[in-house]
């Protein structure tokens, strides 16, 4: 598709870039390919501004098609619909570098186009639609500062690899996507397990090493192909001289600077708009209102508290709030600050203020998505980001989230996600919600630092306290815009990221950084002054953390919410799933209804369990583990009679599991017929003997039968504790509400069975073992203790609830004393 080629080599990787044959009407194209990933970029500028234009109307996009993996899309229109979440992310990736480079003053509309042609699932569009972008504007008769490199960079086993692929990316503990010039860094954005600052620094050198090549095959593919550069000298935006030193004398000065200094920022906002409103009516009245337009008031005015503003900070060393340039803003956390949420937060530093929630779920509330490109298709950790027009005091319409809360949301997410403890069998999906109250500035890290203590709040134990800060910076430039004298100031405002230069956010923990980003004004910024920037970052992060630890410093699952779902996970032979499902989902929806509780299997045979009732989850494990149990040789089973045969029975001695009991293992004695012994419905004991190549098991009532009255005790089957005497099985029934005493004849987990009448077991459950939580049965009853206890009833298949606890209050309350427990 291409006539010119460039290829450019780093380690074992290449990308080619190509211009020429297709889409010939636009400014500038190009297409970019690593593998049999293609991406194409088209670059159109307007040769005329609009009348009134006073800002530079740059619309960068990317879009992905299914066809380029061979797929039709699945909704009902078979067509893409809006553009998904990471195709704004990449829009964003690629808008934020090219930006600084056009024309100051320029304000011709200028789209950049970005579309995916072909996926391989393997290497990943975005970085190529940076290096498009670059590469389509450089061929273009559009005037630009570039070009510029792209490469994300991965660590694998220590070593830092270029442009991984999505496979490579799983074994990665850093996924950074860099952008440089020929000398200095101009974007980075990403995430990492916790790297270490000096360990980061290195990966940067190591893209801006990658960048270079890149750069070459450009600078070469432009000399083949590139349009001659339009003039645009007589298109740039200038205030007049004579109206730009009018409004100083009006405006500037001691007047703006005294305004500027007000500490909140709505009145600093209301006291310079008034000065700009009385200075704009002096110089209409004198040059005309022909003249003193409002892109002329606008940027006049722009420039007046830009100077004054660096001039405080580079001269003065002084920020508009007071603060020293290396000062974070007063700070503080609450946790808990909303009765039904799972956890929440409200983080407050300065006049930036976040209240977060965090909801648990279960995975099957994880996001799932089209994944054209490869790599995951869902995700269990989400966080979305809300920033309303009243958290500015602005109006405006309200609509959906767009590309900032997108993007913001995007941050905060990748910045928290390595502090969890989710690995492929974490049995929740966790959803965070950062409502942003109150901005001015770095709202998006105050959503690491408020989810962080929601997380805790509800109960995630996270590897530490993760929190975010953002770094600016105030330069001088000298005649070749190479920089002469700067400021690096820590946790930067509204108006310092406005006037200033970069807004560098950091997040991590204390043992290193999870997330990062970078957005320049500047062409460029050379290393050693970034490694400032980061080693600023880390000091005021520890510094934040903390004041977070005062507060929270660690997940509690046992202070979970109460309106929380509670998760156990079991681990079950994954041939045993259709046993647990059973037909039709027959028995799966009996346990759900039996219990409360939702059941979600794995493939891989990990079943979670999710509960608000710790009485529903135990019955639904128990239940579970009772279907997926082994049948064990030798021992007794009490089971039910499921089938009448002529040649023996089958009795169910195990939840969804029966055996055959032959008609000659019915009795000692000889049966002519199976029904003059047993029938249907009928609760027996049997033995296994054996369990056949086909997994068909093998039952006896008679050997059952010899050993109960000879040597061991009746506890259907378990033969722990001393034996007992023969004994005939009760035929009383048991009375629901009744209080008996019994003997402890076996000991689980999740309770104990006790017979409370001759022959008859029931459960009591941990929960049902006394007043106060029990961890440990045995902390409580030992095998053949004799206790109280009530039935609470009898389920269809026979089975009895019983309660140690109910026992001692109704006995206790006969007797007239306060409940005890022993």
């Amino acid at each position: 598709m291409t006539e010119h080629q460039e290829t450019a080599k780093f380690g074992d990787k290449e990308i080619t870039i190509g211009s020429g044959h297709i889409t010939k009407q636009a400014d500038g194209t190009v297409t970019v390919q690593m593998g049999e990933t293609i991406v194409m970029t088209a670059v159109v500028a307007a040769t005329k501004g609009r009348d009134g234009q006073d800002w530079f109307p740059l619309q960068v996009d990317y879009r992905e098609r299914a066809s380029a993996c061979g797929v039709i899309p699945g909704n009902y229109f078979r067509r893409e619909g809006r553009p998904s979440d990471k195709e704004i992310l990449t829009c964003r990736l690629t808008d934020r570098p090219i930006r600084p480079l056009f024309n100051k003053g320029w304000f011709n509309e200028c789209q950049v186009y970005g579309l995916l042609l072909s996926a391989d699932g393997e290497n990943e569009p975005d970085v190529m639609s940076i290096l498009g972008a670059s590469a389509a504007l450089m061929v273009s008769d559009i005037p630009w500062a570039g070009p510029l490199g792209a490469v994300r960079v991965a660590r694998i086993d220590g070593k830092f690899v270029a442009n991984p692929t999505n496979d490579e990316m799983t074994e990665s503990d850093l996924d950074l996507l860099y952008v440089g010039n020929e000398t200095d860094v101009v974007m980075y954005e990403g995430s990492a397990d916790q790297i270490t600052e000096a360990d980061f620094i290195e990966a940067l050198k190591f893209g801006q090493q990658c960048c270079v090549p890149q750069i070459e095959a450009q600078k070469n593919l432009a000399k083949k192909c590139g349009k001659k550069k339009r003039d645009i000298s007589d298109q740039l935006f200038v205030v007049p001289p004579a109206i730009f030193k009018k409004a100083e004398e009006l405006g500037g000065g001691d007047r703006i600077v005294e305004a500027l200094l007000t500490v909140a920022k709505l009145e600093r906002e209301h006291k310079v708009s008034t000065i700009k409103d009385e200075v704009a009516a002096k110089l209409r009245e004198e040059f005309g209102e022909d003249q003193v337009t409002g892109p002329v008031v606008e940027q006049a005015f722009y420039h007046i508290q830009k100077t004054a503003l660096r001039g405080l900070i580079l001269e003065k060393g002084k920020r508009l709030d007071g603060r020293s340039l290396d000062t974070l803003r007063d700070i503080e956390c609450e946790v808990g600050v909303l009765p039904r949420t799972h956890g929440s937060a409200l983080f407050t530093r300065g006049e930036t203020q976040a209240l977060v929630t965090t909801t648990l779920g279960t995975t099957d509330d994880a996001q799932r998505f089209d994944s054209y490109t490869g790599g995951p298709d869902r995700k269990q950790f989400i966080l979305h980001y809300n920033f309303p027009n009243y958290s500015v005091g602005e109006t405006g319409r309200i609509m959906g989230p767009g590309r900032r809360e997108v993007g913001h949301g995007a941050l905060a997410e990748r910045s928290l996600l390595p502090m969890l403890p989710m690995d492929d069998n974490y049995p929740y999906a966790v959803r965070l919600i950062a409502e942003i109250l109150e901005s001015n500035g770095s709202s998006s890290m105050a959503s690491v630092c408020g989810g962080s203590l929601a997380l805790m709040d509800a109960g995630v134990e996270l590897k530490g306290a993760c929190a975010g800060i953002s770094i600016g910076i105030c330069t001088k430039l000298d005649e070749d815009e190479k920089i002469e004298e700067y400021r690096i100031l820590t946790d930067i405002m509204g108006w310092e990221d406005a006037f200033c230069d970069m807004d560098c956010k950091i997040a991590g923990s204390k043992e290193g950084i999870t997330g990062f980003q970078l957005d320049l004004k500047l062409k460029g910024l050379p290393m050693n002054i970034m490694e400032e920037a980061i080693e600023a970052a880390r000091v005021a992060r520890h510094s934040i953390i903390d004041t977070m630890n005062e507060t929270i410093s660690k997940g509690d699952p046992e202070k979970m919410s109460p309106y929380a779902p509670r998760i156990t996970q079991l681990k079950v032979d994954p041939d045993k799933i259709g046993m647990i499902i059973g037909p039709g989902g027959k028995n799966i929806k009996r346990i759900v209804e039996e219990s409360g509780c939702e059941i979600n299997i794995e493939d891989d045979g990990t079943v979670n369990v999710y509960s608000l009732n710790p009485e529903g989850m135990q019955v639904a494990i128990a239940e579970i583990e009772g279907m997926t149990a082994e049948a064990e040789i030798g021992k007794i089973y009490h089971g039910t009679v499921v089938t009448v045969k002529d040649f023996g029975c089958f009795v169910e001695f195990m939840p969804g599991k029966d055996g055959l009991c032959h008609i000659s293992e019915l009795s000692n004695t000889r049966v002519n017929r199976t029904e003059d012994v047993v029938k249907e419905g009928d609760r027996i004991h049997v033995k296994c003997l054996g369990v056949d190549e086909r997994g068909k098991v093998k039952l006896s009532r008679k050997a059952a039968m010899a050993e109960m009255n000879g040597e061991v005790d009746e506890t259907g089957g378990n033969s722990q504790g001393p034996a007992r005497e023969k004994r005939e099985v009760s035929d009383e029934e048991p009375e629901e509400g009744k209080l008996y005493q019994g003997t402890v004849v076996t000991i689980k987990d999740f309770g104990c069975f006790v017979e409370f009448l001759p022959g008859r077991d029931g459960l009591v459950h941990v929960s049902e073992l006394a007043q106060s939580r029990v961890k440990n049965v045995e902390d409580i009853v030992q095998m053949g203790d004799r206790i109280w206890v009530k039935c609470l009833g009898v389920d269809e298949r026979g089975k009895v609830r019983l309660s140690r606890k109910a026992a001692i209050a109704d006995r206790d309350a006969e007797e007239g004393s306060e409940p005890a427990e022993a």
